[in-house]
């Protein structure tokens, strides 16, 4: 309803879903999303270089009308040097302010202005309403993520009140609520579809189990809208089917760069071209990645903003590999379709055999049903040779599918599978606030190979307090 008092907003926001109502249609050719790029990058670049002192200092020199590749990248670390230089418009000119969560180095500020928030709320109502459309017109929504200093809360709940779609704002982690409030609450109302992230979704089954109730008969969920952390299309079953709804992958996004991509009906996660601009670029020699036999590019994630906001980033670097697929014909959404793989750094090496986080859960769970939380546990054999540990909770030790994993961790990675039974407890809670490495995969193959310790220290602190 603000946009009534703005006319210019006003405006923005009809020509917005306009735009994406037309570019789902497929009525945005080559030509026009070519021109409509070119366009808001020149745009884009003149606006940081005039408004934001990072950018005018960084960018010193350089003209809108220079070629992309040649504009130096931005980093993480530049936003944490940067701080409110980053910004191109003072936080009075916001509407609301976020920030970057600070576990594993000092946060950074993300005010969003009223371009920033139509911008990227059109692109989740356009492509959730291909989603919900499905499901009919008695729907009750849950959201349970962080809301303080967040943009979880107020961003699914303006979405969804676009759609026309009832919310209940529910935060388990949060004093006032707790997990039993929330399981009360979800059946009561009752809840048909929920915005959370893969380990609440577990989370929250693993409490009704305790309280003797079962997923998927004892409530009412249709859809799970999941973000936030790694989720391989193994999980996703996995979770869908403990849940008896379907999940999603339903969104890519973060603080700093807000919407990447999002959900369609189809289960592709779509980028979003006509708020950015993406490249793939090889994380050590920072050139563009090739694609492969079929136009499959992997690499790092690197954005332009494509709208004049409070924080448009130029040649974001954003530490994420992903796995980029060219549009296809007769998806839900004529746009690129993108498999987030994890950090860069989040890679493992076993036995000689490097693999992302992405495809080593989805290699590990791909036939493995009925958990309700894992955890990976890499070791090493007195002959010296890699062995992963896949610790499952709530899964049948007689699971045909066990086998089937064992065999095909040895096909794909030459390593030997061993599968134990316990509750790995809150760490595996902590994947969006920290990583999905140091949640999921305790590596105790050395000092050598363990990894990010500032990341296990932060993710291990979040879970004793949540613990």
């Amino acid at each position: 309803m603000f946009t009534i008092h703005h006319p210019e907003l006003d405006a923005m926001a009809r020509s917005l879903r306009e735009w994406h109502q037309e570019f789902l249609a497929g009525e945005w050719d080559e030509k026009r999303l070519a021109a409509h790029q070119a366009r808001a990058l020149r745009e884009t670049v003149s606006y940081v270089k005039e408004r934001s002192p990072f950018y005018r200092a960084r960018l010193a020199g350089l003209s809108e009308d220079d070629e992309l590749g040649s504009l130096p990248f931005t980093t993480k670390q530049d936003l944490r040097d940067a701080q409110f230089d980053m910004l191109s418009r003072p936080m009075h000119e916001a509407w609301i302010f976020y920030e970057t969560t600070g576990t594993t180095g000092s946060a950074t500020p993300c005010p969003r202005d009223n371009t920033d928030t139509l911008h990227n709320n059109s692109v989740l109502t356009a492509y959730y309403q291909t989603v919900f459309d499905q499901y009919g017109d008695r729907q009750v929504v849950g959201v349970s993520g962080p809301t303080e200093l967040h943009a979880t809360g107020d961003t699914f709940g303006d979405v969804c009140r676009n759609l026309g779609v009832a919310v209940a704002k529910m935060w388990p982690h949060s004093p006032m609520i707790g997990f039993d409030r929330a399981l009360e609450v979800m059946r009561m109302l009752p809840v048909t579809g929920l915005f959370c992230t893969p380990g609440m979704a577990l989370s929250l089954a693993k409490k009704a189990r305790e309280a003797g109730l079962d997923p998927a008969a004892d409530f009412s969920l249709d859809v799970l809208m999941l973000t936030g952390e790694l989720a391989s299309p193994s999980l996703l079953a996995g979770i869908g089917a403990l849940w008896g709804a379907r999940a999603y992958n339903c969104l890519y996004a973060s603080q700093e760069a807000s919407v990447l991509a999002a959900a369609g009906a189809d289960g592709g996660l779509y980028t979003a071209p006509l708020i950015n601009h993406y490249e793939v670029v090889d994380p050590v020699t920072l050139l563009p990645a090739r694609a492969d036999g079929n136009g499959v590019r992997q690499g790092e994630l690197v954005i332009t903003n494509l709208y004049q906001g409070a924080k448009p980033l130029v040649r974001y670097r954003t530490g994420d590999m992903v796995r980029m697929h060219p549009v296809a014909a007769g998806t839900t959404v004529p746009a690129q379709r993108v498999e987030v793989l994890g950090r860069v750094g989040d890679q493992i090496v076993l036995n000689g055999h490097s693999i992302t986080g992405y495809d080593l859960e989805d290699l590990l769970l791909r036939h493995v049903g009925g958990f309700l939380d894992y955890q990976i546990r890499l070791e090493r054999t007195p002959l010296g040779d890699d062995r992963v540990n896949l610790m499952l909770h709530g899964a049948s030790k007689t699971h045909p599918g066990l086998l089937l994993a064992q065999e095909e961790c040895r096909e794909v990675l030459g390593t030997e599978l061993v599968v134990s039974f316990g509750d790995p407890g809150s760490i595996t809670s902590t994947g969006a606030m920290v990583s999905w490495k140091a949640a999921r995969v305790v590596d105790g193959r050395g000092d050598e190979v363990a990894g990010n310790d500032r990341e296990s220290r932060a993710a291990l602190a979040l879970a004793a307090r949540r613990g």
